[in-house]
């Protein structure tokens, strides 16, 4: 097969940020008040609107977000959680920073969730919360997993981080991720999110008790927000009434995420509509197979993955790819088997903690056939049809040569 042209590098994704950003941001600058303030506030209540959610309360990222939301469903110290290995490592630390242990599931065959048909044997006596993710912004089966929380009266906890935008059908009616349909649901605005503010996160949930838990701890433990200090006309002294964290964003940010959010149904269209397209032009690709939505999801299509055939080496491909100008993640990966956790007496898999004989162990093969045969390729809201064209032809091309190929010979740079 040809080389295709080497062309300028063509990003994993790109952040969709315009004048309009960069206006707000500079109105908040200028307003002299660029703390926790009123921005966040419209933020909020926003956001709430858009996800259709009683509350929603921002925070400094995702991680911050996912740590209050355990803590106020209560895990504790020497508590299990059951989550998945497959996830960003986040996923995993936040329970270990409430002291708790993560008990991982191993994912659905061809898909990047959680399979809930595991997780009634993951529960155990000491099991407090389920942290179920929405991975890449696919949709996980809450409705089978709610089942099973509510048989054992467990907690569920949205990790919807990617998920922005994101549906599922719900009692015959679509619905926003974030709603939410567990007790509390998770988002980040990181760069490679859907919306962006730099760094940035969300709290949404249908209980006024966990909201004014959030609003608490976010700020230090202050029994009166600043805000409403700096505003009385009597003097105020504010007590801290129990530990808290700084985990507040601030109005520059959130001035930034008000316009992310007004652009929000473009960003989320252009992103269907090019992922339908890579599904349509890499059926071509022998072995190659695309990500589906279940019949009851809507993704907002936060990433795009491919699974390889055993016969397309995923490093290779990927550096097929790189040379040939195109950014590439592999798989999801897996925490279990990062040095900070592979050593854990309770950490499960290949690594050096799986014994197969601990109560938490679970054998999680799904979740490393994921990470070593699966790559991310470019998605972004800007991306051009040239551009994708191009991404798919290098990806023809790297998965049309041989092993020998990929041994003795690379991307001829400039080559046509």
């Amino acid at each position: 097969m040809t080389n295709p042209p080497r062309k300028p590098q063509i990003p994993l994704t790109r952040p969709w940020l315009e004048q309009q950003e960069a206006d707000a941001a500079a109105q908040a600058v200028m307003s002299g008040w660029v703390s926790q303030g009123p921005e966040v506030a419209a933020f909020e209540k926003e956001f709430a609107a858009g996800v259709g959610a009683p509350f929603a309360c921002a925070v400094s990222n995702c991680t911050t977000a996912l740590h209050l939301a355990l803590l106020a469903v209560g895990v504790q110290p020497g508590d299990e959680v059951i989550t998945v290995s497959h996830s960003f490592i986040a996923t995993a630390n936040v329970i270990r920073y409430c002291g708790a242990v993560p008990v991982f599931v191993d994912i659905q065959p061809h898909s990047p969730n959680l399979d809930p048909g595991l997780v009634a044997a993951a529960v155990s006596p000491r099991t407090r919360a389920i942290l179920c993710v929405h991975q890449m912004g696919m949709p996980c089966d809450l409705a089978a997993i709610l089942e099973v929380a509510r048989r054992h009266s467990l907690p569920v906890v949205e990790d919807a981080a990617c998920a922005l935008g994101s549906e599922i059908l719900w009692q015959g009616k679509w619905e926003k991720i974030g709603k939410p349909h567990g007790d509390i649901a998770c988002f980040s605005f990181h760069p490679r999110k859907i919306v962006t503010t730099g760094e940035g996160g969300m709290l949404t949930c249908h209980d006024p008790e966990l909201d004014g838990k959030f609003r608490l701890w976010r700020q230090h433990g202050m029994s009166v927000p600043d805000t409403v200090r700096h505003e009385s006309l009597t003097v105020i002294f504010e007590s801290y009434v129990e530990l808290g964290y700084n985990y507040r964003l601030t109005d520059i940010q959130a001035a930034v995420g008000r316009r992310q959010l007004e652009r929000l149904p473009e960003i989320v269209s252009r992103r269907r509509l090019l992922a339908a397209r890579y599904r349509r032009q890499l059926a071509e690709i022998p072995g190659l197979l695309a990500p589906e939505e279940p019949d009851w999801a809507r993704t907002n299509w936060q990433s795009f993955w491919v699974e390889l055939p055993p016969e397309y080496p995923q490093i290779q491909v990927m550096q097929a790819l790189l040379d040939a100008g195109v950014a590439s993640r592999r798989g999801i990966m897996c925490s279990h088997l990062e040095p900070a956790y592979e050593k854990e007496p309770w950490a499960c898999g290949r690594g050096a903690g799986c014994r197969g004989e601990q109560p938490h162990c679970r054998h999680l093969q799904e979740s490393e056939a994921a990470l070593d045969h699966s790559i991310i390729l470019p998605l972004y809201p800007q991306m051009t049809l040239e551009e994708q064209d191009y991404v798919v032809a290098a990806l023809k091309y790297a998965c049309s040569l041989s092993q020998q190929e990929y041994q003795g010979t690379r991307w001829a740079h400039g080559a046509g």
